[in-house]
């Protein structure tokens, strides 16, 4: 009796159900890249700290144009001036350096002349407030600056470091391992025997791996045999979070994945999903509960088809993080698309904005070997089962493409 199929929607929820975040740990700013906040950052203080020149310039008196000031000092970034400025007086000041008592407005050295017995004739107004950054006009004390879930990019990091910290509470990062399953892969850059291919999987995977936040090793090759497929499934137990098996979890001779796991105490949640490309997708864990492990179509596309659905999401769970998002939620079909009878449908497509109208056109060949129809693609588009095709024009749910 043929098994049945179930939908994306089912197989992602399953994933999610079995996904228990991992425990958070303390993380020094500059280790931090790509980590999830666990905890919020909130500014130690006001940003800036203290009111401060926007220009290079003089620190004044507001006042008309037409003025001569005597320079009496100079206020610098670090070396502020204690000067308490009067009428009739100016102080040099560089940008970001401490505005000096007294002193009201900056005017730009642009709009000044410099006499020779040290003076400054002013060619424009200074109105009160004039070029001063307020102290906190970029963060005040105790406001929160980056909440928990944020993954933190080189300018959450800046931000970080602004509010007044130097490490933050963030998830642990999730270790991934990677298994390619084949006899027939070679690594990359090898010379090829014949029915020999090149293992695409191995870096595309710990890459996409990577860019979800994950801690991850060069991906390793398992040999279709047995013993060896059910021995480096266990080493991968043993010290991963998620365990991501590319190939072998069919039912041909030389698949051993899936008896492999049944030894090593693995539970099936799902195999087979409503999906083209990727319904030969697995998906289980231990009875323990850790780790996460997926099994993935060999086939390339479908490899990153069914990790953007699936381990995507786990891994930003596991990270406490919100799932990846596409660029928009829906955009219209830009030509018709053949559909699947009996099979959802993901194909990769480039988005254009056509007079503010967003459409989704297919990214070169769908089929699952097509590798490169994932170069330049901005989305996946979900054609729902059906007979004939999918007008263009018809409006379409976007998922988000891992990478």
């Amino acid at each position: 009796m043929p098994r049945s199929l179930i939908s994306i929607t089912e197989a992602r929820q399953r994933v999610l159900n079995a996904t228990t975040p991992l425990g958070a740990e303390t993380v020094a700013l500059d280790d931090a890249l790509g980590s999830v906040l666990a905890q919020e950052v909130a500014a130690a203080g006001d940003v800036p700290p203290f009111p401060c020149s926007a220009m290079d310039g003089y620190a004044v008196i507001a006042g008309d144009a037409g003025r001569t000031l005597r320079i009496v000092g100079e206020s610098r970034a670090g070396t502020p001036s204690g000067h308490q400025l009067a009428d009739g007086e100016a102080i040099r000041i560089s940008t970001g350096a401490a505005i000096p008592p007294g002193a009201t407005a900056v005017i730009p050295q642009e709009n000044v002349e410099l006499n020779g017995d040290g003076a400054i004739h002013t060619n424009s107004p200074a109105a009160p407030g004039d070029h001063i950054r307020g102290a906190g006009d970029d963060m005040r004390a105790q406001t929160v600056v980056l909440t928990a879930g944020t993954r933190l990019g080189p300018v959450e990091l800046g931000a970080a470091a602004a509010a007044g910290v130097g490490s933050v509470i963030a998830s642990r990062r999730p270790r991934v391992t990677v298994l390619c399953t084949g006899d027939e892969l070679r690594a990359p850059g090898e010379p090829l025997g014949p029915g020999e291919i090149h293992n695409s999987n191995a870096p595309m995977l710990t890459g996409l791996a990577r860019r979800a936040g994950a801690v991850t090793t060069p991906a390793l090759r398992l040999p279709d045999t047995r013993d060896a497929t059910t021995e480096g499934i266990g080493q991968a137990l043993a010290r991963s979070d998620v365990v991501i098996i590319s190939g072998g979890v069919s039912v041909g001779p030389h698949d051993h994945v899936k008896p492999a796991l049944d030894a090593l105490g693995v539970q099936e949640l799902f195999w087979s999903v409503s999906l083209q490309p990727g319904k030969p997708t697995w998906f289980g864990v231990p009875a323990a509960g850790h780790p996460l492990v997926f099994g993935l179509p060999g086939n390339p596309v479908s490899a990153v088809v069914t990790f953007s659905l699936f381990v995507a999401p786990a891994l930003a769970a596991l990270q406490g993080a919100p799932a990846p998002a596409p660029p928009r939620a829906t955009a219209l079909l830009g030509v018709d698309v053949p559909r699947n009878p009996r099979r959802e449908q993901m194909i990769r497509v480039r988005l254009t904005d056509e007079d503010d109208v967003v459409r989704a056109y297919p990214n070169g060949g769908q089929g699952s070997h097509i590798l490169t129809s994932l170069l330049g693609a901005d989305a996946l588009a979900l054609i729902p089962s059906g007979e004939g095709e999918l007008p263009a024009g018809t409006a379409v749910t976007l998922h988000a493409l891992a990478g």
